[in-house]
This record gives structure tokens, sequence and C-alpha cells, in this order.
């Protein structure tokens, strides 16, 4: 939100610099996140002096320029070329000097230059009015009062207007501030604390007149639970037209661009003291009466934007006799706003349900400075004040009389919030005994009224503009902003709870395994849980039936929950390779999401993404390429972290992958592992090959506190190797090997390896060749050979009569 430091002082008298108004606003929790620089004309006119052309004669060597000498108040005069018709002798001009930036109207700029046109040296420029920012006039060059002294400052000749602006990240709660009124009056509070009185000044409603009643515009509400106040006028005989440069600068300094000075005059207002409105054209409603209700659903309406939209029949809508008029709260209609023929308006102020804007605007993605703040709640007690407001305000400058009396459909008052503040909750909660003056002070500074005071605390009255505060803590937030979180004192002594935890707690197993996995090269990503529909019908193994599906989404592609991690994955892979960062090993932490019939469930998993190499090419070790059992080694040093490695490996393939495996523990999938499917690539634009584990950290958490950790005595006496290279059938995997050698040599087998797979030349068709090493060690003496033979021996029966294995 973009606050004018010179309106803002229209409402306080402050002399304080921007700076350390800035820092103030930050303590009472309107942070400012930047303070920025406005300028009506676009380089303050800085480098433009007033000259006297002394001279004018044709240029010797073009037709169409004149050759110049201009006195600015120096030694010397200027000698310029100018190609303006209307240059003459005599003539008082604004003169651009050397080195001065001068902006185009799209805002680049360039630089005034000594240098040479057709032969002749020109010393400056002598300017027209859009060069200088004044106008959009070109047709010649300005030529100003003879009464100004020459070398004036141009910026002293004209009126320009100097403005601050800070941007302050405004909180959704802080619906108060949403003007420059609403942060003067937080100001206040703020210079009250530091005992420094300011009287906030409002515009004055004094000279309200109705004139004559013309122009009697009849209005019903038929949906006064969606608008609880409507009020309205109307102004006749105006005249639209450009608004006055002031009012043209309060809305460009605060990013708005100006229109007319009737639709001007309701954005002031609205920016001035937080109350949207909108004036329309009173030609164009029909019957001379306005209708607040609802449409039937699919009825067409086209607003101010030129776009068609199908309302729903929970739409509040403006309306005449005959036809909508603009979305309540929202937008206008393309055929009921002002426009230079208008001459009279009937100006609407109201107080619209919140949540009903905030439906609808989500509904057709319209977002406006209106229904920014009918959204959030405005106040509801301003609607009138407001409307008279700014129709004195239209009457100023677009002339106009009212002619209606005002029309204030406000059937049921809303009533103020009511909260009891007990003394000891306020000292409790801030850690801090403050005086019960300063307190009543601090209340007093934010409109909220004391209706009765006891030992124990206060009984309070909150202004019902201040939404956010309905509760005692909310009053204890407000005192405490108020009295300076930097003024709550630090104690030498911190008392804290210590709560016993168990050691298989979620969050220090993710940290063992987050730690584990960043020490190995990968980066961990936190993606939004929220994602598009249309993923779901990327894999079959999706089922939309259980998708969860938001009631008030943000937009089309933040619809639904996923019931995937792979895809956010993906979106990141894509992102990261866009920018040319094509080696990548990332994971992370998250949920999915799944609706069934009487349930909804939440599944928590952690996934890995690997994509290129797995280590950069160096003078010392060729790069090399992230593959399958890469990505398996990974998978398997995070169960064995764990503690998780008596597993089984099985074939997998969903229909995300293209091959894979799963491996499981106590007979149940804990993790699945492959590689993923190029056409599912294709939809990311997604070029490299992706290796993608999922694993199911819900039954990790489970299965791990079941695990029992087994500690052995290291042995003393040493290990043997020996080496097989078994010639066995194609279809013959290496877990069956394993798996043989495991049962057959229990006692003395401590590993089985294997260290080279050989298919192809001078091998029989069908056939492939093994290397396996096994590691066989005593733990009560030394192995003899007789022993070692005697197993390896056994063990390659065990391959021959059951595998079909021989030795090559």
């Amino acid at each position: 939100m973009k606050i004018s430091y010179n309106w803002l002082k229209q409402f306080l008298k402050i002399d304080w610099d921007s700076q350390k108004t800035a820092e103030l606003l930050t303590d009472l929790g309107l942070e400012v996140e930047g303070i920025s620089t406005f300028e009506s004309v676009k380089g303050g006119l800085k480098g433009i002096v007033v000259g006297e052309v002394i001279t004018c004669e044709k240029h010797p060597n073009a037709d169409k320029l004149k050759l110049t000498t201009v006195n600015i108040g120096q030694d010397q005069p200027l000698q310029i070329v100018c190609g303006a018709p209307n240059v003459a002798a005599g003539q008082k001009v604004p003169v651009a000097t050397i080195g001065t930036t001068l902006y185009t109207a799209e805002g680049e700029s360039w630089v005034i230059k000594k240098g040479k046109i057709r032969g002749e040296e020109s010393h400056g420029m002598i300017c027209a009015e859009d060069e200088l920012g004044l106008g959009d006039s070109h047709d010649g060059i300005m030529v100003l009062a003879d009464t100004l002294k020459v070398g004036t400052p141009c910026s002293e000749v004209f009126d320009i207007e100097l403005d601050e602006v800070f941007e302050i990240g405004l909180t959704p709660n802080r619906a108060d501030a949403m003007s420059h009124f609403g942060v003067a009056r937080d100001l206040k509070a703020g210079f009250k604390q530091k005992d420094i009185n300011k009287e906030l000044i409002t515009p004055p409603i004094s000279n309200f007149n109705i004139i004559n009643r013309s122009l009697r515009i009849d209005v019903e509400v038929e949906k006064s639970e969606l608008a609880p106040r409507y009020c309205g006028i109307t102004i006749s005989n105006l005249i639209v037209q450009p608004s006055p440069d002031w009012l043209k600068n309060r809305l460009k300094a605060i990013g708005i661009t100006p229109k007319n000075n009737v639709v001007d005059a309701t954005n002031y207002v609205l920016h001035e003291l937080g109350q949207p409105l909108h004036a329309f054209d009173a030609s164009k409603i029909k019957g001379n009466k306005i209708l607040v209700k609802t449409l039937p659903k699919g009825t067409k309406f086209t607003t101010l934007d030129g776009v068609e939209r199908e309302l729903s029949e929970e739409d509040l809508m403006i309306c005449d006799s005959e036809k909508p008029l603009c979305i309540a709260g929202v937008l206008g209609g393309e055929n009921s706003g002002v426009t230079e023929y208008t001459n009279s308006i009937f100006l609407e102020s109201a107080f619209f349900n919140p949540v009903s804007v905030r439906k609808t605007a989500k509904r057709h993605a319209i977002n406006t400075d209106a229904s920014f703040r009918f959204e959030r709640g405005i106040d509801i007690d301003n609607v009138e004040y407001s409307l008279k407001r700014a129709a004195l305000l239209i009457h100023e400058i677009a002339g106009g009389d009212i002619t209606s009396d005002i029309v204030d459909i406000y059937p049921k008052k809303k009533d103020d919030y009511h909260v009891f503040l007990t003394f000891d909750k306020i000292n409790k909660l801030i850690g801090q005994d403050i005086s019960k003056d300063t307190i009543k002070s601090i209340l007093a500074s934010l409109d909220i009224k004391v209706k009765n005071v006891t030992e124990s605390g206060l009984g309070l009255m909150i202004p019902f503009y201040r939404v956010d505060v309905q509760r005692e803590v909310d009053v204890i937030e407000e005192i405490l902003r108020v009295f300076g979180y930097n003024n709550v004192e630090f104690k030498e002594k911190l008392n804290a709870s210590i709560a016993p935890t168990s050691k298989f707690e979620d969050y220090k197993i993710q940290n063992i395994i987050g730690n584990l996995l960043a020490a190995i090269g990968f980066n961990e990503i936190l993606t939004n849980s929220l994602t598009t529909p249309a993923y779901n019908k990327l894999s079959p193994d999706i089922n939309e039936a259980h998708t969860v599906a938001m009631l008030n989404p943000l937009s089309t592609e933040l619809s639904v929950m996923r019931q995937s991690m792979l895809f956010s994955g993906l979106e990141t892979i894509a992102y990261n390779s866009n920018r040319r960062m094509q080696n990548l090993k990332i994971f992370e932490f998250g949920k999915t999401y799944h609706q069934f019939e009487n349930n909804r469930e939440e599944k928590k998993h952690l996934s890995l993404l690997i994509t290129g190499n797995r280590q950069e090419d160096t003078w010392t070790v060729p790069a090399k390429k992230s593959d399958f059992f890469y990505l398996k080694s990974v998978v398997e040093n995070v169960l064995d972290r764990l503690g998780l490695n008596k597993l089984e490996s099985t074939p997998s393939k969903p229909e995300i992958l293209s091959e894979g495996i799963s491996l499981q523990y106590a007979k149940k999938d804990v993790v699945v592992l492959g590689v993923v499917k190029k056409s599912l690539l294709k939809e990311f634009d997604i070029k490299e090959e992706v290796l993608y584990a999922d694993f199911d950290w819900d039954y990790i958490l489970e299965a791990i506190v079941t695990n029992k950790i087994i500690y052995k005595e290291i042995p003393k006496y040493p290990e043997v190797k020996r080496d097989y290279a078994l010639l066995v059938n194609e279809n013959v995997g290496f877990k069956q090997i394993h798996d043989l050698a495991v049962q057959t040599e229990k006692k003395y087998l401590t590993n089985v390896n294997l260290f080279d797979v050989y298919k192809g030349k001078n091998l029989p068709e069908g056939k492939k060749s093994y290397a396996v090493s096994y590691t066989l060690q005593d733990h009560k003496g030394t192995l003899t050979d007789k022993q070692i033979d005697k197993i390896m021996n056994k063990l390659l029966r065990r391959y021959e009569s059951e595998l079909g294995a021989e030795l090559r």
C-alpha cells in the first residue's frame, strides 16, 4: 500500500523527516518497506533555466533550423540551434543547459550534450512543453512571461510537487489502516505515546447543502444481509473534464492514473478515507431506480474492462429497473460509467458484506481497490460522511449541484464490540507491568472507549471498524504495538519449561535424514501443497475421485491438493533446468492429500529427485552421470541410517516410472524408486533423465520405533575374500545369487558383492557372466584354506544345482 507523505500531512501537522516517521509507523505495526520520491515533473526541471533569445537567424546549412543566441544570465550568451517554427528574438524561453537530463513520455532519459548540428555548434536546447513534462504540445517551444528574470531556475517558475511515498506492507488484519486517514490515526496514537499531542484534522463537510431536489433516484435493497448499509445521492449539471493538477499529483504519487474529475474524486476519497464509492451516469439508470439484489445464475454482464461475465446467483448486483449496472463492491459495468458526455450522476457509498464480496471477486478473478477494502471490512459508520465528502469534492472540481436528499438504507445498526480487559492478563502476556494510566491513554488514542472500571480490569467498547479487535488478547496486542515492542524490558533471567520428547519425534528424524542428504550434495526444497487438477490426468495411478478440491481457490493452478509429490518436484527440476542448472539432487518432506467416501487422509512422504551428473567434471575425475544404481545406493544409505536394513527388493513399475523397484520392510513397501517416464518429462519440457524415489514416511516412523538395534563386538580376526566368475542364464538376477549364498553359509559369510557383469562376445547365447566376491570371517579364530575351500565348493554346488551356473 502506497501512502503519500504530503497527503498524510493534511491530517497531521508533521515536521519530522520521512525516515523518522517511517520508523514510528513500523514500530506501530505498519511496516514501511521502502520510501520513494515522487516528482510531478520527472527530473524536477533541474538544469532548466529562463533564457532570453537575443538573436534568431536562419541556419546557414538547413532551411528548417534557426541559429539563435540566448542569454541565460552567464557572462557569454549561448549559441543554440533550434528547429521550432515559433522561436523569435526577444522571447523568454526555458533552456536546458549542458548536462541536463530530460525524460520522454515513456520515462526514458537522455542528456543534453554539446554538439554540432549541420556544422554549427549548439550549447543547449530551447524546450517545448512536452520535452519538459509540462504538457503534451510539441508544436513549438514554450514562450514564458516577459516579467521573468533571466537565469531563474524553472523549478521556481512552475508549480512542481515533490513528495515522498511510503510503501507499507499492510497485514491483512489491518483493514482500518487502508487509507491515509487510517494511517494518520495510528500515527496520532504513536505521537501521543511519545508525549507529542497532534490534532487529527478531518476534511470538513459542514457546507454540504442540497441545492434542489430535481433528480430523485429511489433505492431498494432486497438483500440487506449482503448490503447492510447503502447510501446514495444525485449531482446534476456537472462538467466532466480533467482534474486539477493538485488532485492528479496526489493520485499519481500513489500509482493511480488520473481519468476525469468525477472518477478521480471517488478514487481520492477511497484512498483518503478508505471508503470505496461508485459514480453512475444518472441518464443511464432506467426508471430512476436502483435495486440492490442478486440475479439468476448464468446472467450475462459486461464489466468496465470489456469482459463479458457469467454471474452466479450469489453475486450481489446494483441494477436499475431493467438491467444490471455494477457488481457490488467489485467492478462497475461497461454501459453505466461516467463519460465525457455525463452531466448528472448517482453517487453510491455503501457497506457490503465482506464474505460476499470476497467470494464474488475470487469467482470472477477480479481484484480492485474497492474489493480489496470491502473484503477486509470498512467502517460502516463512515459511509455517509464519505459520501458527503466526495459530493463536496465533485462540486468543487466539476461544478454541479446536489439535487437529492441522501438515501441512507441502514435497517440494522451494527454494534460495537464489547470486551472486558483484565490488568493481570495484560502484564502476563506482555511480561511487564504497564501503568493503568498508560493503558487508558493508549486505549483512548485508539478510539477504544472505557465504559466501566473495576479493580481487576476495564469494560471496553471497540469501534466496529476495528474488525480485528474482538477479544481480550487482540486489545492487548493493540496496547503493546502502541506502547512499543522496543520498550519491553529484557529480563536477566529466562525461565523455560523443557518437555520430555521421544527420540523418534518426526522432526528429529527429519533433521537426521536431512543432514545426511545435505552432506552428500542434496538440496532441500519446499513446494506448495496446492496444485493444478491437470496433473491428476498425467498418471493413471491418481484417482480423480480422491482429489481434495479447494472451496475458494486462488486460481485454477492452485485449486486442488496434491496426490503425488512427483509433479511439484518436476516443476522445480524444470525451473532450474531452464536456468542452466542441469545437475540437480533435491529432496522434500511433504504431504499428499486424498478424499475418500467417509474421510480425508494426509500421507507424509520423503521424495528424492536426481538429474544430470552426480559429480562435476574435474581434471582428476571425469563427470559421472547419475543413474538408477546411484539413486538406489542413496536410498539404501537413508534406510540404513534409520536402522531399516533387512529389506526385500521386488520389481515395481508404477505408471509414473519406466522402470523401477520397491524396497519392502516387514513385507510392506517402504520406498518406490526408479526412472521417470519420458512421456511425463515431456509434459514439463524436461529433456534429461530424472530419477525419483518416494518414501512412505508415515510407515518409516512406525517401523523405526519397533526396530531393534543389535550391537556386535568388532571381530579380532582377519576377513578373507574369494571371487567367482559365474556363467548364468540371462534371466538370473544378482539377488538370487546373493540370497542362495546367505542361505547356504550363515556362519562365516559376511558380505556378497557383484563387481562385474559381462554380456557379449565369447559367451554362449542366452548367457551372461557375473563376477562376484565373497567376504568370509570367523569371530573366534582365523579361517584356514581348508575351511574356505569347503565353503566355496558348497556355494558352487548350490549354484549349479539351483541356477544352472558354472564357472568360467
